[in-house]
């Protein structure tokens, strides 16, 4: 072991920072977050130093550094430019036996800092010796990653029932196996979602009665598991997802994103398709609760996000009507997903002031839409499920006064390696679909934003392909003439 790690306190002790530039300011920042009384000194002060000052939080001294500084220190850190000034306050404080870090310099550091991951009062620090740092913020970032920003919440909480506990279970055996199970079990999962009020009550329950059937229960969390990149899911969403005991997925979930599930999860599928209703939503909301009520902690796995086209809110309403606990983690909707991948901004304030997004299932045999609303100029449309009914979508736009030349683009696949991006017009849309054999799952996006789209493919421009051969109509404008393309790019799945 090349260093004995140790936590300092230095609540209220001094600590000197010889130095007033960027670095200095870094170091301040640290030791100032852990209550230490800060003194600086330095014959000038970069701007955060002097914010910090103004606001009373450090305490200055306008000059250069002299032994007689180091006295009653907790610490000493020297942040300076100046290779000679450090190798002094080094061997001055080793002297005195003060512990002195210097950076960028590990031999004249009798204390070095190490990487960390702050959950106060979870604390967790990763230290390369000084020889790899960059390798040491590599892991601190997994690390951030896998440990919740609740964590330290959830400590708090414990901390507060710790002599409860300890009067209601008399061996240390029982106690380990009692906080084992509140810290993984759905006490944890409310401090998470921040519900602390009632993961209190719920661990005070716990301790009254542990052996009651409320033990067993079980819990519901609706995810978005965005549009299908695994990258674009959120902390909590894999989280939930490696410790659920089931997961009911749909088909908008990609392969790569169901791969992040808990290895040894139950993965049930309960994908819908058009007028194909694999698994009917009464049945799924029925399935929730059965589930959870088993005690199972289950994960309904939903493409894009829950509460966009995604019946989250049918879902909840029968799990709370029911009693079940629940939570609902947002996720990358399709159309901001897609719409980035394909380098189509859905607003821009020389294009598009406002955005709708919209839904086109055919209901007996029309489009039952807001179609004034959808015609406003300086709208962007991004639309859902619209391939079966696009040629009635397109005339009732145009025929309600959207112009016919309007720039339309169709994203299949978005953000998965296998996307597809078409570009046309609204008059041209249907007749590009069948052209290229566009399949489900296809967002449409109408709007001028799209005339972006050949300037803005930021994802594996290279693979741009045009489609000269496509029967239809190309759009031109007088400051962008755009031929309608094909272009292959890396990206994910979206409602279609």
């Amino acid at each position: 072991m090349d260093y004995y790690p140790v936590f300092m306190n230095l609540r209220g002790r001094r600590v000197l920072v010889v130095g007033g530039g960027e670095v200095a300011a870094r170091k301040v920042d640290l030791v100032h977050s852990a209550g230490a009384h800060v003194v600086v000194v330095a014959p000038w002060l970069g701007e955060e130093l002097r914010a910090r000052l103004a606001r009373g939080e450090i305490e200055h001294v306008a000059r250069r550094w002299v032994s007689g500084d180091v006295a009653n220190s907790a610490l000493v850190v020297a942040a300076t430019d100046d290779p000679g000034v450090h190798e002094c306050i080094s061997v001055y404080c080793q002297q005195l036996g003060i512990p002195v870090n210097v950076v960028d310099d590990t031999p004249l550091c009798s204390v070095i800092t190490p990487a960390m991951v702050d959950r106060s009062p979870i604390q967790i620090a990763i230290s390369s010796a000084g020889v790899a740092p960059v390798l040491a913020r590599r892991l601190r970032a997994w690390i951030e990653a896998a440990v919740p920003p609740g964590y330290g919440r959830l400590a708090g909480l414990a901390a507060r029932f710790r002599d409860a506990v300890k009067g209601r279970f008399a061996s240390v055996d029982e106690r380990r196996k009692f906080w084992e199970r509140i810290l993984e079990g759905p006490v944890a999962d409310l401090v998470y979602a921040g519900r602390d009020a009632e993961a209190a009550e719920r661990l005070a329950r716990e301790i009254d009665a542990p052996d009651a059937s409320g033990d067993a229960a079980g819990s519901v969390a609706l995810v978005g598991a965005g549009p299908g990149d695994p990258d674009l899911l959120t902390f909590r969403a894999l989280r939930l997802m490696q410790h659920a005991d089931i997961v009911l997925y749909d088909r908008l979930v990609s392969d790569a994103v169901l791969e992040l599930t808990r290895r040894d999860a139950e993965k049930v599928y309960v994908g819908k398709r058009r007028s194909n209703h694999h698994v009917t939503q009464d049945r799924i909301n029925a399935e929730l609760i059965r589930l959870a009520r088993e005690g199972k902690r289950v994960v309904r796995l939903k493409g894009g996000d829950p509460f966009i086209f995604g019946r989250g809110g049918e879902e909840i309403g029968e799990l709370m009507e029911a009693g079940i606990d629940f939570q609902v983690v947002p996720g990358i909707t399709a159309a901001a997903g897609c719409a980035a991948y394909a380098g189509i901004p859905l607003t821009h304030r020389d294009h598009a002031q406002s955005v709708q997004f919209i839904t086109a299932h055919l209901r007996d045999g029309s489009v039952d839409l807001d179609w004034p609303a959808l015609v406003r100029q300086g709208t962007t449309l991004a639309v859902y499920m619209g391939l079966s009914g696009v040629r009635e979508l397109c005339a009732r736009l145009i025929e309600h006064g959207r112009d016919a030349h309007t720039p339309a683009a169709l994203v299949q696949q978005g953000t998965l390696p296998e996307q597809r991006v078409f570009v046309g017009s609204l008059s041209s849309l249907p007749d590009l679909i069948e052209a290229h054999e566009v399949q489900a799952p296809t967002l449409i996006i109408v709007g001028d934003v799209v005339r972006l789209h050949r300037q803005l493919q930021w994802y594996r421009p290279e693979e741009k392909v045009e489609a000269a051969d496509a029967p239809v109509e190309p759009v031109h404008t007088p400051l962008d003439p755009m031929p309608v393309t094909e272009s292959a790019n890396h990206a994910g799945r979206m409602a279609g």
